[in-house]
């Protein structure tokens, strides 16, 4: 293994790493405040920033087309606005556990879409990984703890996740229209500004109806996390990596997700994975790799915008 190589691996791992944890962070973040507000001031400041960079790495901001307005507010809107908020209520009735387990399964739906929309070929790697996945949600939902004790709401909840997945997945398949024609990071900043767009009328409305002296300095190192690490950091750390490997070995990390967000749980949270847990995670983790090892065009857009094959 070349030292190139050995790196790209540390980036794409901690990157997943940060997307895990995220799932925790935002539990913990709409405890204290409401997701519309931390969401618009997440993407608020986010969009900032990365305009700022994009200037910087690239010389300057590309004008856009008509076409790739629409496509890119579509993405936004499915991707980061949808995405968001199906999150963010979602974590808030189920445990974090089950959120990393179902968020992991992204890399399987985008594959089921693209074959629905795009016509892309569905082959028997993509067959076998979807029955991965729906026997690890099966176990997850079937054995969970808090099923037993919260009636229906951790299922509103992992469903909630679920429509996450596909709002998350419908944005990479859009992103195909676009990967060709502009850049990874200019694509990923209109995105965040127009999800703050999308976010500004409800935002502004429960800033009106929240008592900010009620948070504390903890509630908003949540959001600046969100919004420096998982929005920021975590894109130059993906797209560093899959800039130096092929996209069927990038594809792979995704599993570090459900990982991550198990670690976490158990450390910020305090919550406790049942053998459940273990076996649905294996199960999707096994989907995961299915997926990702299959022969795919170069230039998808991950989780967070990235360029991914």
């Amino acid at each position: 293994m070349s030292n190139v190589n050995l790196k790209s691996y540390i980036y794409l791992s901690s990157a997943m790493f940060i997307v895990g944890s995220s799932i925790v962070v935002g539990k913990l973040m709409v405890q204290s405040i409401p997701v519309f507000l931390a969401s618009g001031i997440r993407f608020g400041i986010a969009s900032l920033l990365l305009f700022v960079i994009l200037y910087l790495f690239e010389g300057g901001i590309p004008k856009l087309t008509k076409k790739q307005f629409l496509i890119l507010f579509l993405q936004s809107f499915t991707g980061v606005f949808l995405f968001s908020i199906c999150l963010l209520y979602g974590v808030q009735y189920t445990s974090a556990l089950d959120s990393g387990v179902i968020t992991s399964i992204t890399p399987m739906v985008i594959g089921l879409l693209s074959y629905i929309l795009l016509k892309e070929k569905m082959n028997k790697s993509v067959i076998i990984a979807i029955l991965f996945a729906v026997l690890g949600i099966l176990v997850i939902n079937i054995t969970s703890e808090e099923g037993t004790t919260k009636g229906l709401l951790p299922l509103w909840g992992n469903f909630l996740i679920f429509v996450a997945v596909i709002g998350e997945s419908l944005f990479t398949v859009l992103g195909k229209y676009l990967s060709n024609k502009l850049s990874p990071l200019a694509i990923s900043t209109f995105v965040a500004f127009f999800g703050f767009i999308l976010f500004v009328p409800s935002s502004l409305y429960e800033a009106t109806q929240f008592d900010f002296s009620q948070t504390t300095l903890i509630d908003w190192l949540y959001v600046l996390y969100f919004t420096i690490f998982v929005t920021v950091i975590a894109f130059f750390l993906w797209y560093s990596g899959v800039s130096k490997v092929s996209g069927n070995i990038s594809g792979v990390f995704t599993a570090v997700i459900p990982v991550s967000t198990m670690f976490c749980s158990y450390l910020l949270l305090d919550e406790q994975f049942t053998l459940g847990h273990v076996i649905g995670m294996f199960l999707v983790m096994i989907s995961t790799s299915v997926i990702s090892i299959r022969k795919r065009p170069r230039a998808d857009i991950s989780l967070l915008g990235r360029n991914k094959e």
